[in-house]
């Protein structure tokens, strides 16, 4: 799991996944929310699993992602967006285990 450290670094991450049509899995995530704590352990294993998608987590709470997340549509937290070539392919919001997996797995079956 690559922790996303700035809005810069976002923007760089999540342009190249695009421009490079790359499988990803961006993780967006605070540190106060009690449900993204529950799901870290299981999306950290989940990275370790599959290690050839990375995954991206990203505290909402950066400075400067405010518009960016909107534009997204990141409302609620814990989220989850799976790229399949360059593309959103999946999302997953809320702390639901089992919709991960699925969601997880079928990326890994379309590499």
């Amino acid at each position: 799991m690559v922790v996303v450290g700035s809005a810069d670094s976002f923007e760089d991450i999540h342009a190249k996944v695009q421009v490079e049509k790359l499988p990803a899995v961006f993780y967006y995530t605070a540190v106060w929310c009690g449900p993204c704590r529950m799901m870290a352990p299981v999306i950290e294993k989940m990275s370790r699993q599959y290690p050839k998608i990375p995954v991206y987590k990203v505290d909402i709470d950066m400075d400067g992602l405010g518009t960016r997340l909107s534009n997204l549509k990141i409302f609620s937290i814990p989220t989850f967006h799976f790229y399949h070539k360059g593309e959103k392919s999946s999302e997953v919001v809320g702390a639901d285990v089992k919709k991960l997996e699925a969601a997880m797995e079928s990326l890994h079956k379309q590499q």
